[in-house]
């Protein structure tokens, strides 16, 4: 009896340390996947004294942007934390000096509490001035942490007020900091000087501007901006270039953002196995007035310098961006020795640009650079595709060539005829 109690006793222990272990090395749930950090919106309120004028659907500027901040309010996604950023909102006097700090947080960045946000918004008066670039260094502030996804919605009636603070520059200055935050502008006065403005800000982060004349206009557009936040993007690596191959940093195949200067090149590494191909972007984006005449060029050399294939792409006007690709494929090593393992080919990418602006447009920070490198299989044969910048156009450049060889021998004989005739007559 004793010994069976004994062994019903062991049996249990044993059971529960069983239990205790599985429980400790199992996972919580099987279909337990890592959350993703949740997008981050802010929305940028300008609140000075001319929001007070009634040009939109019969109603001020300010009580269109309040029906606006509510019906967006009441749409926005769960998985998106927002916030709530104002400026001119609180000093109405003359000192200029005092007026351009007037910017602060009126709801901070995360989860949405619809009804105290909606109750915040209500409390604003047009006030003061506009520091502009003041309040996008504060939001940028409130939206730092984490590697999620960063939004600024800026919506204005007006310059910045605040000079010689110059937004265009404080955007430029927040997408070199490498954090993939976007700023979006919204402007509700049709002004040529404004709209420059706005959208020279938008598209320092690869952001847009949009113009709205009616409330309706503008809630649709800031929903739409607040969804896209939530869409699920890939974020690149921030990377930094070297002068040389012999110090670039090595990438493996992603998606980079970089900061090159006017006439600048710049290095990177890559390894390309046997039987690989590497496939590369480069786009260069002209955030600031430059000069006509310009050019990006991607070139893949080897490590002792020897050109392998480049890409270039030039242009003549005004773009928002200019870009050039090139593929490089890596035949299969030979099978002398399959105990060998394959040696992989360092490959040095190099990105030039021939960007030059007026003396008083400000070089720095250098111009954004995205970079995409892909490594996929290689063709069967590795000499029928663009390893050298023509793909499989070689044959069409020997047609060319031998059609212009036809072509020069017929002309230069009926040239020869005619004179010929023209002589015996």
């Amino acid at each position: 009896m004793i010994i069976r109690r004994r062994l019903t006793v062991g049996v249990g222990v044993l059971l529960a340390t069983l239990t205790a272990g599985l429980g400790t090395a199992l996972p919580a749930s099987a279909d337990e996947t890592p959350t993703k950090a949740s997008p981050k919106v802010e929305l940028v309120l300008d609140v000075s004294g001319s929001m007070r004028t009634r040009d939109i659907d019969g109603q001020s500027r300010m009580a269109a942007a309040k029906q606006a901040f509510n019906e967006v309010l009441d749409a926005v996604p769960e998985q998106v934390e927002l916030g709530i950023r104002t400026l001119g909102a609180d000093y109405p006097g003359d000192d200029r000096q005092v007026g351009c700090k007037d910017t602060k947080q009126l709801y901070p960045v995360g989860p949405l509490d619809r009804t105290e946000a909606k109750t915040a918004v209500a409390t604003l008066a047009p006030t003061g001035w506009t520091p502009i670039g003041p309040a996008l260094l504060g939001a940028a502030d409130d939206l730092e942490g984490g590697d999620s996804t960063r939004r600024i919605v800026l919506i204005s009636d007006g310059e910045d007020t605040c000079g010689p603070l110059d937004p265009c520059e404080v955007a430029r200055d927040i997408a070199a900091r490498g954090i993939h935050l976007v700023i979006d502008t919204l402007g509700l006065v049709p002004n040529a000087k404004i709209r420059e403005q706005l959208t020279c800000i938008a598209e320092a982060t690869g952001g847009t501007y949009t113009a709205v004349q009616h409330a309706d206009e503008l809630s649709g557009r800031v929903k739409q901006l607040v969804d896209r936040a939530a869409e699920p993007v890939i974020t690149p690596v921030a990377t930094e270039g070297a002068d040389s191959c012999s110090d670039a940093p090595q990438l493996k195949a992603g998606l980079y953002t970089d900061r090159e200067k006017f006439g600048e090149h710049r290095w990177y590494r890559v390894d390309v196995l046997p039987g690989q191909e590497l496939r590369a972007s480069v786009s260069v984006s002209a955030d600031r007035a430059v000069n006509n005449d310009y050019g990006v060029l991607l070139r893949a050399l080897t490590v002792h310098g020897r050109e392998i294939v480049r890409g270039s792409e030039s242009g003549t006007g005004r773009t928002d961006a200019i870009s050039a690709g090139l593929r490089y494929p890596k035949p299969e090593q030979d099978d002398t020795d399959s105990d060998d393992q394959a040696a992989a080919e360092t490959v040095c990418l190099q990105v030039s640009n021939s960007f030059s602006a007026p003396a008083s447009v400000k070089t720095t920070p250098g111009m954004p650079v995205e970079l995409t490198v892909d490594l996929v299989d290689a063709p069967d044969d590795a000499a029928d595709v663009a390893a050298f910048g023509l793909g499989r156009g070689w044959w069409l450049l020997g047609v060319l060539v031998l059609t212009g060889l036809v072509a020069g021998l017929l002309t230069g004989w009926i040239s020869r005829w005619r004179i010929a005739v023209w002589r015996t007559n």
